[in-house]
């Protein structure tokens, strides 16, 4: 079930020049259109050439750590950056990449701790947020159809699950920044500088206002109403799976689920 958006199959651009001179902008432009053009082979090859030459260009390690993202080359950029944000904790693109690349590999603790330091350094980043809650929301999926095989009468996991595969079933996995970050040293990063370029696309019906259309009707208020049940469910079960709070744990569950040895579910 693919909860999770997929990394985009393209380095997208950006023109803006930071503290680097022009020539240096050029290449990394250059590097960039050759991975635009699916000649990511290459383009690894010019930015390894290019950091030998400017080996603390972060631009260029978070250009390389997409590459690498594109190629599959996995456990390779994600230490690209992980590197980056030990040196540049105040970036929040190499966090959320680190979570995507650690959500494909099925480690969702791990995403989820890479996400939050994205929101923590900006807590406008709405790319990081929109991936915090499908990474909770595939925790929440794993969990239940964990209790349907200990208990597959409970039809509150039933509908909970069948919402949640509803509610994302349309989806793509989570969103890889491929911008080049800002690196400005003199001043911290601000979100505008460093928005995300593979931000969601912004045709989604269900989010974008018209004052010209007509009024909705009940059907789809109702099924908006349940996509928020089901998310602050979700959000519920992962604050309490965070927490360990056994007792708001169990009560996501129906009267009828029992632990798999039998335990009492009182406190």
């Amino acid at each position: 079930m693919p909860l999770i958006r997929a990394l985009p199959r393209a380095l997208l651009l950006i023109a803006s020049i930071f503290v680097f001179g022009i020539a240096q902008a050029e290449d990394l432009k250059d590097i960039a259109q050759l991975a635009n053009q699916g000649q990511q082979a290459a383009a690894l090859e010019r930015v390894n050439s290019y950091i030998a030459s400017n080996p603390k260009d972060v631009q260029a390690q978070f250009i390389k750590g997409v590459i690498l993202a594109e190629l599959n080359r996995r456990d390779e950029a994600i230490k690209i950056f992980a590197d980056i944000t030990s040196k540049n904790p105040n970036l929040p693109e190499p966090h959320n990449n680190l979570a995507v690349l650690y959500a494909e590999k099925g480690e969702y603790d791990q995403a989820r701790k890479a996400l939050e330091s994205a929101i923590k350094t900006h807590p406008s980043y709405a790319t990081a947020h929109e991936n915090l809650g499908d990474i909770y929301a595939r925790m929440a999926s794993e969990a239940y159809d964990k209790a349907l095989q200990l208990d597959s009468g409970n039809t509150r996991a039933q509908n909970k699950l069948a919402l949640i595969r509803d509610l994302f079933s349309s989806t793509k996995k989570p969103v890889m920044s491929a911008t080049r970050p800002v690196t400005k040293a003199s001043e911290p990063t601000k979100l505008a500088d460093a928005k995300p370029a593979a931000s969601k696309p912004a045709a989604k019906p269900a989010q974008v206002a018209s004052p010209t259309t007509a009024p909705a009707t009940p059907a789809p208020a109702a099924a908006a109403d349940a996509s928020e049940d089901i998310k602050a469910a979700v959000a519920k079960w992962a604050k309490a799976w965070s927490d360990q709070d056994v007792d708001a744990y169990l009560a996501s569950y129906s009267s009828s689920f029992k632990t798999p040895k039998g335990e009492s579910r009182s406190a």
